[in-house]
Protein backbone atom coordinates (compact mmCIF):
# COMPACT_ATOMS: atom_id res chain seq x y z
CA UNK A 1 0.00 0.00 0.00
CA UNK A 2 1.17 3.50 -0.79
CA UNK A 3 2.44 5.49 2.15
CA UNK A 4 2.35 8.88 0.41
CA UNK A 5 0.48 11.70 2.09
CA UNK A 6 -1.71 14.40 0.62
CA UNK A 7 1.16 16.90 0.96
CA UNK A 8 3.11 14.91 -1.65
CA UNK A 9 0.39 15.42 -4.23
CA UNK A 10 -0.35 18.21 -6.67
CA UNK A 11 -3.58 20.22 -6.19
CA UNK A 12 -5.04 18.44 -9.23
CA UNK A 13 -4.27 15.00 -7.76
CA UNK A 14 -5.88 15.96 -4.45
CA UNK A 15 -8.93 17.33 -6.26
CA UNK A 16 -9.24 14.16 -8.32
CA UNK A 17 -9.00 12.04 -5.17
CA UNK A 18 -11.97 13.84 -3.63
CA UNK A 19 -13.78 13.54 -6.94
CA UNK A 20 -13.26 9.77 -6.77
CA UNK A 21 -14.78 9.74 -3.29
CA UNK A 22 -17.93 11.41 -4.65
CA UNK A 23 -18.38 8.91 -7.52
CA UNK A 24 -19.55 11.47 -10.12
CA UNK A 25 -21.10 8.89 -12.45
CA UNK A 26 -23.43 7.81 -9.65
CA UNK A 27 -24.43 11.39 -8.85
CA UNK A 28 -25.73 11.74 -12.41
CA UNK A 29 -28.07 8.80 -11.73
CA UNK A 30 -29.36 10.72 -8.71
CA UNK A 31 -30.23 13.63 -11.03
CA UNK A 32 -32.39 11.14 -12.95
CA UNK A 33 -34.29 10.31 -9.73
CA UNK A 34 -35.15 13.98 -9.31
CA UNK A 35 -36.29 14.39 -12.92
CA UNK A 36 -38.47 11.26 -12.72
CA UNK A 37 -40.10 12.44 -9.49
CA UNK A 38 -40.56 15.90 -10.97
CA UNK A 39 -42.30 14.47 -14.05
CA UNK A 40 -44.48 12.14 -11.96
CA UNK A 41 -45.61 15.08 -9.81
CA UNK A 42 -46.75 16.95 -12.90
CA UNK A 43 -43.68 18.98 -13.71
CA UNK A 44 -42.91 19.53 -17.38
CA UNK A 45 -39.59 19.33 -19.17
CA UNK A 46 -39.82 21.17 -22.49
CA UNK A 47 -37.64 20.06 -25.38
CA UNK A 48 -37.21 22.53 -28.23
CA UNK A 49 -34.50 21.81 -30.78
CA UNK A 50 -31.35 21.23 -28.75
CA UNK A 51 -32.56 23.19 -25.72
CA UNK A 52 -34.19 21.87 -22.54
CA UNK A 53 -36.28 24.03 -20.25
CA UNK A 54 -38.56 23.39 -17.28
CA UNK A 55 -41.72 25.02 -16.05
CA UNK A 56 -40.70 25.21 -12.39
CA UNK A 57 -37.82 27.39 -11.17
CA UNK A 58 -37.10 25.27 -8.08
CA UNK A 59 -35.95 22.21 -10.02
CA UNK A 60 -32.40 23.57 -9.95
CA UNK A 61 -32.45 23.63 -6.15
CA UNK A 62 -33.52 19.97 -6.06
CA UNK A 63 -30.73 18.95 -8.44
CA UNK A 64 -28.25 20.82 -6.27
CA UNK A 65 -29.72 19.13 -3.20
CA UNK A 66 -29.33 15.62 -4.57
CA UNK A 67 -25.76 16.46 -5.64
CA UNK A 68 -24.94 17.20 -2.00
CA UNK A 69 -26.93 14.34 -0.51
CA UNK A 70 -25.58 11.63 -2.79
CA UNK A 71 -22.05 13.03 -2.88
CA UNK A 72 -21.92 13.34 0.89
CA UNK A 73 -23.36 9.88 1.40
CA UNK A 74 -20.78 8.11 -0.74
CA UNK A 75 -17.91 10.13 0.72
CA UNK A 76 -18.88 8.94 4.20
CA UNK A 77 -19.03 5.40 2.84
CA UNK A 78 -15.27 5.63 2.27
CA UNK A 79 -14.70 7.37 5.60
CA UNK A 80 -16.33 4.54 7.55
CA UNK A 81 -14.69 1.89 5.34
CA UNK A 82 -11.16 3.33 5.53
CA UNK A 83 -9.81 0.43 7.60
CA UNK A 84 -11.46 -2.25 5.48
CA UNK A 85 -10.39 -0.56 2.25
CA UNK A 86 -6.79 -0.54 3.48
CA UNK A 87 -6.94 -4.35 3.24
CA UNK A 88 -9.30 -4.94 0.34
CA UNK A 89 -9.07 -1.79 -1.82
CA UNK A 90 -5.77 -0.06 -1.05
CA UNK A 91 -6.07 1.93 -4.29
CA UNK A 92 -9.02 3.93 -2.91
CA UNK A 93 -8.27 7.61 -2.09
CA UNK A 94 -8.10 7.36 1.72
CA UNK A 95 -5.98 4.22 2.20
CA UNK A 96 -3.68 5.24 -0.67
CA UNK A 97 -3.00 8.55 1.09
CA UNK A 98 -4.38 10.67 -1.76
CA UNK A 99 -7.11 11.99 0.55
CA UNK A 100 -7.16 12.25 4.34
CA UNK A 101 -9.89 10.66 6.44
CA UNK A 102 -10.52 13.94 8.29
CA UNK A 103 -10.63 15.89 5.02
CA UNK A 104 -13.10 13.41 3.57
CA UNK A 105 -15.31 13.64 6.67
CA UNK A 106 -15.30 17.43 6.41
CA UNK A 107 -16.14 17.31 2.70
CA UNK A 108 -18.92 14.78 3.28
CA UNK A 109 -20.42 16.89 6.06
CA UNK A 110 -20.35 20.02 3.90
CA UNK A 111 -22.04 18.17 1.02
CA UNK A 112 -24.82 16.76 3.19
CA UNK A 113 -25.47 20.10 4.86
CA UNK A 114 -25.47 21.85 1.51
CA UNK A 115 -27.94 19.30 0.16
CA UNK A 116 -30.30 19.87 3.07
CA UNK A 117 -30.11 23.65 2.83
CA UNK A 118 -30.75 23.55 -0.92
CA UNK A 119 -33.85 21.42 -0.36
CA UNK A 120 -35.27 23.87 2.17
CA UNK A 121 -35.04 26.55 -0.54
CA UNK A 122 -37.85 24.67 -2.29
CA UNK A 123 -40.21 23.98 0.64
CA UNK A 124 -40.29 22.30 4.04
CA UNK A 125 -41.41 18.98 2.53
CA UNK A 126 -38.24 18.84 0.44
CA UNK A 127 -36.13 19.91 3.40
CA UNK A 128 -37.37 17.18 5.71
CA UNK A 129 -37.06 14.56 2.98
CA UNK A 130 -33.44 15.67 2.53
CA UNK A 131 -32.81 15.29 6.26
CA UNK A 132 -34.31 11.78 6.17
CA UNK A 133 -32.18 10.81 3.17
CA UNK A 134 -29.04 12.14 4.88
CA UNK A 135 -29.74 10.17 8.06
CA UNK A 136 -30.53 7.06 6.05
CA UNK A 137 -27.30 7.37 4.07
CA UNK A 138 -25.20 7.75 7.22
CA UNK A 139 -26.90 4.81 8.91
CA UNK A 140 -26.32 2.72 5.81
CA UNK A 141 -22.64 3.70 5.62
CA UNK A 142 -21.95 3.08 9.30
CA UNK A 143 -24.11 0.08 10.10
CA UNK A 144 -26.81 -1.18 7.75
CA UNK A 145 -24.58 -2.09 4.80
CA UNK A 146 -23.06 -4.89 6.87
CA UNK A 147 -26.47 -6.58 7.09
CA UNK A 148 -27.89 -8.68 4.27
CA UNK A 149 -31.38 -7.49 5.27
CA UNK A 150 -30.97 -3.88 6.38
CA UNK A 151 -28.33 -2.93 3.81
CA UNK A 152 -30.59 -3.28 0.76
CA UNK A 153 -33.53 -1.71 2.61
CA UNK A 154 -31.61 1.37 3.73
CA UNK A 155 -29.89 1.95 0.41
CA UNK A 156 -33.12 1.42 -1.51
CA UNK A 157 -34.94 3.70 0.92
CA UNK A 158 -32.43 6.48 0.22
CA UNK A 159 -33.04 6.21 -3.51
CA UNK A 160 -36.79 6.08 -2.97
CA UNK A 161 -36.47 9.20 -0.84
CA UNK A 162 -34.52 10.84 -3.62
CA UNK A 163 -37.38 10.16 -6.04
CA UNK A 164 -39.81 11.67 -3.53
CA UNK A 165 -37.48 14.66 -3.28
CA UNK A 166 -38.22 15.26 -6.96
CA UNK A 167 -41.95 14.89 -6.28
CA UNK A 168 -41.75 17.40 -3.42
CA UNK A 169 -41.64 20.26 -5.89
CA UNK A 170 -45.44 19.83 -6.03
CA UNK A 171 -46.33 18.52 -2.53
CA UNK A 172 -49.98 17.93 -3.41
CA UNK A 173 -48.87 15.04 -5.62
CA UNK A 174 -47.66 12.89 -2.70
CA UNK A 175 -51.01 11.30 -1.93
CA UNK A 176 -51.37 9.83 -5.41
CA UNK A 177 -47.78 8.81 -6.31
CA UNK A 178 -45.94 8.11 -3.03
CA UNK A 179 -45.76 4.38 -3.85
CA UNK A 180 -43.42 5.10 -6.79
CA UNK A 181 -40.66 5.28 -4.18
CA UNK A 182 -41.01 1.50 -3.76
CA UNK A 183 -39.60 0.91 -7.26
CA UNK A 184 -36.09 2.22 -6.49
CA UNK A 185 -36.29 0.52 -3.08
CA UNK A 186 -36.73 -2.84 -4.77
CA UNK A 187 -34.26 -2.09 -7.56
CA UNK A 188 -31.47 -0.77 -5.36
CA UNK A 189 -32.18 -3.63 -3.00
CA UNK A 190 -31.32 -6.01 -5.82
CA UNK A 191 -28.07 -4.17 -6.62
CA UNK A 192 -27.07 -4.09 -2.95
CA UNK A 193 -27.75 -7.81 -2.58
CA UNK A 194 -25.41 -8.58 -5.46
CA UNK A 195 -22.76 -6.01 -4.49
CA UNK A 196 -22.07 -7.80 -1.22
CA UNK A 197 -20.07 -10.30 -3.27
CA UNK A 198 -17.91 -7.75 -5.12
CA UNK A 199 -14.72 -8.59 -3.23
CA UNK A 200 -14.94 -12.25 -2.26
CA UNK A 201 -17.67 -13.47 -4.59
CA UNK A 202 -21.35 -13.99 -3.91
CA UNK A 203 -23.76 -16.87 -3.55
CA UNK A 204 -26.40 -18.10 -5.93
CA UNK A 205 -29.27 -17.53 -3.51
CA UNK A 206 -28.58 -13.80 -3.21
CA UNK A 207 -28.04 -13.56 -6.95
CA UNK A 208 -31.36 -15.20 -7.75
CA UNK A 209 -33.15 -12.97 -5.24
CA UNK A 210 -31.61 -9.91 -6.90
CA UNK A 211 -32.61 -11.13 -10.35
CA UNK A 212 -36.17 -11.76 -9.17
CA UNK A 213 -36.40 -8.21 -7.81
CA UNK A 214 -35.27 -6.74 -11.13
CA UNK A 215 -37.85 -8.78 -13.05
CA UNK A 216 -40.48 -7.62 -10.53
CA UNK A 217 -39.51 -3.97 -11.02
CA UNK A 218 -39.77 -4.39 -14.79
CA UNK A 219 -43.25 -5.88 -14.49
CA UNK A 220 -44.32 -3.11 -12.12
CA UNK A 221 -43.29 -0.49 -14.68
CA UNK A 222 -45.77 -2.03 -17.11
CA UNK A 223 -48.42 -2.26 -14.36
CA UNK A 224 -48.15 1.50 -13.82
CA UNK A 225 -50.25 1.65 -16.98
CA UNK A 226 -53.31 1.14 -14.76
CA UNK A 227 -52.72 4.63 -13.36
CA UNK A 228 -54.72 7.32 -15.18
CA UNK A 229 -51.70 9.60 -15.58
CA UNK A 230 -49.19 7.02 -16.84
CA UNK A 231 -48.99 6.26 -20.58
CA UNK A 232 -47.50 2.77 -20.66
CA UNK A 233 -47.41 2.75 -24.45
CA UNK A 234 -45.12 5.77 -24.42
CA UNK A 235 -42.99 4.25 -21.68
CA UNK A 236 -42.70 0.76 -23.23
CA UNK A 237 -39.60 1.45 -25.30
CA UNK A 238 -37.81 2.77 -22.23
CA UNK A 239 -38.93 -0.19 -20.11
CA UNK A 240 -37.66 -2.69 -22.70
CA UNK A 241 -34.36 -0.82 -22.98
CA UNK A 242 -34.03 -0.89 -19.19
CA UNK A 243 -34.76 -4.62 -18.99
CA UNK A 244 -32.34 -5.40 -21.81
CA UNK A 245 -29.56 -3.54 -20.03
CA UNK A 246 -29.92 -5.06 -16.56
CA UNK A 247 -31.45 -8.53 -16.75
CA UNK A 248 -28.63 -10.24 -18.75
CA UNK A 249 -25.74 -9.17 -16.44
CA UNK A 250 -27.74 -9.99 -13.31
CA UNK A 251 -28.68 -13.36 -14.77
CA UNK A 252 -25.01 -14.08 -15.31
CA UNK A 253 -24.09 -12.86 -11.81
CA UNK A 254 -26.73 -15.13 -10.29
CA UNK A 255 -25.34 -18.25 -11.94
CA UNK A 256 -21.65 -17.27 -12.00
CA UNK A 257 -21.22 -15.26 -8.77
CA UNK A 258 -17.52 -14.45 -9.03
CA UNK A 259 -16.21 -10.96 -8.15
CA UNK A 260 -15.48 -9.77 -11.71
CA UNK A 261 -18.92 -10.69 -13.04
CA UNK A 262 -20.59 -9.21 -9.97
CA UNK A 263 -18.70 -5.91 -10.35
CA UNK A 264 -19.84 -5.65 -13.97
CA UNK A 265 -23.44 -6.38 -12.97
CA UNK A 266 -23.36 -3.77 -10.19
CA UNK A 267 -21.88 -1.14 -12.49
CA UNK A 268 -24.52 -1.85 -15.15
CA UNK A 269 -27.22 -1.81 -12.49
CA UNK A 270 -26.17 1.56 -11.06
CA UNK A 271 -25.92 3.23 -14.45
CA UNK A 272 -29.23 1.73 -15.57
CA UNK A 273 -30.99 3.62 -12.80
CA UNK A 274 -31.17 6.36 -15.41
CA UNK A 275 -33.20 4.08 -17.68
CA UNK A 276 -35.53 3.11 -14.83
CA UNK A 277 -36.14 6.79 -14.16
CA UNK A 278 -36.54 7.48 -17.87
CA UNK A 279 -39.33 4.90 -18.03
CA UNK A 280 -41.11 6.61 -15.12
CA UNK A 281 -40.56 10.07 -16.60
CA UNK A 282 -41.75 9.06 -20.08
CA UNK A 283 -44.93 7.49 -18.74
CA UNK A 284 -45.90 10.57 -16.78
CA UNK A 285 -44.29 13.35 -18.80
CA UNK A 286 -44.21 12.09 -22.37
CA UNK A 287 -41.67 10.61 -24.77
CA UNK A 288 -39.46 13.70 -24.96
CA UNK A 289 -39.30 13.89 -21.17
CA UNK A 290 -38.04 10.31 -21.14
CA UNK A 291 -35.44 11.22 -23.76
CA UNK A 292 -34.32 14.17 -21.64
CA UNK A 293 -33.59 11.74 -18.78
CA UNK A 294 -31.89 9.19 -21.06
CA UNK A 295 -29.50 11.94 -22.18
CA UNK A 296 -27.93 11.66 -18.72
CA UNK A 297 -26.76 8.13 -19.56
CA UNK A 298 -23.86 9.04 -21.89
CA UNK A 299 -22.71 11.62 -19.35
CA UNK A 300 -22.73 8.97 -16.62
CA UNK A 301 -20.96 6.45 -18.85
CA UNK A 302 -18.23 8.96 -19.64
CA UNK A 303 -17.72 9.74 -15.96
CA UNK A 304 -17.72 6.01 -15.19
CA UNK A 305 -14.62 5.67 -17.38
CA UNK A 306 -12.88 8.40 -15.39
CA UNK A 307 -14.03 7.55 -11.86
CA UNK A 308 -14.97 4.29 -10.11
CA UNK A 309 -18.68 3.52 -9.83
CA UNK A 310 -18.47 0.95 -7.01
Amino acid sequence: MSTSTSTDLSPFSRLRAYGELMRPANIVTAFADILAGFAAAGGVILVSGSALSVTHPNLGWLLLSTFGLYGGGVVFNDVFDAGLDAEERPERPIPSGRASKSGAALAGSALLLGGILAAFQVNSYAGFIAIAVSCGALLYDYWAKHSALWGPLFMGGCRGGNLLLGCSIIPASFSSIWFLALLPVAYIGSITLVSQGEVHGGDRRSGLAALALIVLVTLCLFLLGFLPGYAVGTASLFIIFFAGMVIPPFWKAAFEPNPDIIKKAVKRGVLSLILLNAAIAAGFGGFLTGIAVVLLLPISLLLAKLFAVT
